[in-house]
């Protein structure tokens, strides 16, 4: 198997309106296409950080909630690369999303933080210099 790349991250969300906003409003990511299908009774949403196709968002009719805490099996976490990772913090702070406090990897000694999606989906800051 040749691996590339990661293609995209699949998310489904339990309030597509309020999801998309946090994506593209909060995070800045920029739609590629959106599209509803009517059959399922599901929007899709794809989205880019810069010029990569990054994300699809997935609304569905009742998902069950994300298992999360403790340490629940599957997807830990989708991580964000920042270039300056207080003045990340404090743009999201300003639009109402709180942070957990920086933290050091004690492996590469940069610096990084959590916070949450609208639905709980756990994301990460990580400062890369």
């Amino acid at each position: 198997m040749l691996l590339q790349a990661v293609h995209h991250i699949a998310v489904i969300c339990a309030d597509y309106s309020r999801s998309k906003a946090f994506y593209t409003d909060v995070l800045g990511l920029q739609v590629i296409r959106e599209v509803y299908r009517e059959e399922r009774d599901s929007w899709k949403l794809d989205l880019a950080l810069g010029n990569q196709y990054i994300i699809e968002l997935f609304s569905f009719p009742d998902p069950p909630p994300r298992p999360s805490h403790p340490e629940a099996c599957g997807l830990r976490h989708l991580a964000f690369a920042v270039a300056d990772i207080e003045a990340a913090v404090a743009q999201l702070q300003q639009k109402g999303v709180s942070t957990e406090p920086l933290r050091i990897d004690p492996h590469t000694q940069q610096r990084f933080t959590f916070f949450a999606d609208p639905d709980g989906l756990p994301l990460e800051l990580y400062e890369v210099i």
